[in-house]
């Protein structure tokens, strides 16, 4: 995740949300992964349908004003357990029912949600816009192509082996795949 998966608009705060608000117009989902990235977006008027937090920013907690600004009433919430460093089962599964929802949910992470990127772009649907906070160097615009959804498969195939005899792994294979539950 220290290459950027799309655009990185440089800067801090509102201005570096103001570079990019325009490519904003019509995304089939709008879908933001980070505490920072999810207040400056709110505070710029920009209503994400699906924000992923985990009151935390580089490993320490964030602000009261973020926290508050955050924790939007426009929210359904939904917490979710997904341990530093990596991708649950839960998490996957959560995200999964989070892109075809409706109504705008924040899935609140209980653990770390910097990898949440990562099933979110293999799980939306093509359009969506997904934006995600690059430490120290400004936000990352990801539009969901075939082709950044098969380059996150591919790296989920490094992490999770695509023909596991495992019955879960299976599943959740099938999840990344599209095939989604009812």
């Amino acid at each position: 995740m220290k290459k950027p998966l799309g655009t990185l608009y440089r800067g801090k705060g509102k201005d570096t949300i103001e570079k990019f608000v325009g490519r904003l117009e019509n995304p089939t989902k709008l879908i933001s992964v980070g505490d920072v990235t999810t207040f400056h977006l709110l505070e710029a008027g920009v209503f994400p349908d699906l924000c992923i937090v985990d009151d935390r920013t580089q490993r320490f907690p964030v602000s009261d004003e973020v926290l508050v600004r955050t924790k939007d009433r426009l929210y359904r919430e939904v917490l979710v357990d997904n341990p530093a460093g990596t991708i649950s089962e839960e998490l996957i599964l959560t995200l999964e029912k989070a892109v075809r929802a409706k109504t705008p949910v924040r899935i609140f992470v209980r653990g770390e949600e910097d990898l949440a990127t990562l099933p979110v772009i293999a799980l939306a649907p093509l359009g969506t816009v997904v934006l995600y906070g690059q430490p120290d160097e400004g936000v990352v615009f990801v539009e969901v192509t075939e082709e950044k959804k098969a380059f996150v498969l591919e790296l989920f195939k490094k992490i999770i082996p695509e023909k596991s005899r495992n019955p879960k792994m299976k599943h959740i294979w099938r999840i990344l795949n599209g095939y989604f539950d009812s």
